[in-house]
């Protein structure tokens, strides 16, 4: 065992007197997760400024406005009502809103009388999301109005008299669609970007040992240390658990720098400090087993360099370190399934919105896990095969 720790210390004091190395797990960083944290920092609450322009002036658009200023949306929608649809235009194509929505002349009429008269949301390529909430509440809004028109209109078929339609109207107007989408056991949290940056981009460099520790082994090679170390009577074994043990602890010491400097000074927010430890031990051991696989692919320190920055690449673009995981395709979200960085992020996504304990990093865990193992087992053959050769 003590040789074991004395192989892991001489290289992490080599490592540590290579200034590079400061920079790329520990300062790098550090820096672009707070200048990230300082760009989107007003991003994080999201909001609406819509336009109104009721060319109808009857009750139907005028219902439509008050929903729109609900205390529902309060806290997500600004209403700004406009004169006539140009201005409108104008104003969203501008940015002074959104997105708008134009309700025709008629509308109100066209409801009663059992007609179609479409609503018009104008809209800007810039602000997607807001469009689309637009849409959803008029389209909300002019179901609810048939079901109540529906509703009222059954009553008189069954034989309700013809006096009580204004009170059925009413009656009819405090119901609610029976269908209804609502979010039911999500944390109330919202997912600040430094608690998705920060160990996004500590995981980004620390997957940059790889390439330092595979360059390592191969310049120790050259140098005849490895024959050396070989030749002391130390096995094989122990020399490979000492170079592990030193790439875990750097690796380690990288992801908790980062996500503790994004803590304290940054406020980013996990719901589970055990959490995120497990998951930056996990991340560390991963990048262990991928160093390894490296050795075992390559013969030369180029090659290893070469050949560690396309996996480090591959696997930050296809795990969503430099997105967010939502704002990404359908396919790179199953993608990212099979990178331990992609598991990961997933798992500081629901600590970073209030998800405590096995339910936020149970599957991540499980993911790096498997990833990490399946690593190990390739890596396991070809240092077998290159034996055998």
């Amino acid at each position: 065992m003590s040789v074991v720790l004395a192989i892991a210390a001489k290289d992490l004091r080599q490592r540590l007197r290579d200034r590079s190395a400061w920079v790329i797990v520990f300062l790098a960083p550090v820096l672009i997760s707070a200048l990230m944290a300082l760009a989107f920092n007003n991003n994080s609450e999201f909001r609406a400024n819509i336009g109104v322009v009721d060319l109808d002036r009857g009750p139907a658009a005028v219902g439509l406005t008050e929903v729109l200023k609900s205390p529902e949306l309060a806290d997500t929608v600004h209403v700004r009502a406009y004169d006539d649809e140009s201005a409108a235009r104008r104003a969203v194509d501008a940015g002074g809103v959104h997105a708008a929505i134009v309700v025709p002349e008629g509308f109100s009429a066209a409801l009663h009388g059992g007609r179609a008269t479409p609503l018009t949301v104008l809209d800007s390529v810039d602000y997607g999301l807001q469009a689309q909430l637009a849409r959803a509440v008029t389209e909300s809004y002019v179901a609810q109005v048939n079901a109540d028109r529906l509703s009222v209109a059954t009553a008189v078929a069954a034989g309700a008299p013809q006096s009580d339609i204004p009170q059925l109207a009413v009656r009819a107007a405090l119901l609610r669609l029976p269908e209804q989408v609502r979010a039911q056991g999500l944390p109330d949290d919202p997912l600040k970007v430094i608690s998705y940056f920060g160990p996004s981009m500590g995981m980004f460099f620390v997957l940059f040992t790889v390439g330092f520790g595979a360059r390592g082994y191969f310049v120790e090679q050259q140098q005849g240390t490895l024959d050396r170390i070989s030749a002391a009577p130390v096995g094989r074994g122990a020399l490979l658990i000492g170079k592990s043990v030193s790439t875990f602890v750097y690796s380690l010491a990288g992801l908790l720098t980062v996500t503790l400097v994004s803590w304290l000074a940054f406020g980013a927010r996990w719901a589970d400090p055990l959490g995120v430890a497990a998951l930056s031990v996990a991340m560390a051991v991963c990048t262990v087993c991928l160093t390894a696989l490296v050795i075992a692919l390559v013969r030369t320190e180029q090659q290893a360099q070469g050949l560690a920055s396309v996996l480090v690449f591959a696997l930050v673009l296809l795990g969503g370190n430099f997105v967010f995981a939502s704002g990404s395709t359908p396919m790179i979200r199953r993608l990212a399934l099979f990178t331990p960085n992609g598991w990961a992020l997933r798992g500081f996504t629901d600590l970073g919105t209030g998800v405590r304990g096995w339910d936020a990093v149970g599957a991540p865990l499980l993911g790096i896990a498997a990833f990490s193992a399946a690593v190990a087992a390739v890596t396991a053959v070809l240092l077998r095969l290159r034996k055998t050769t």
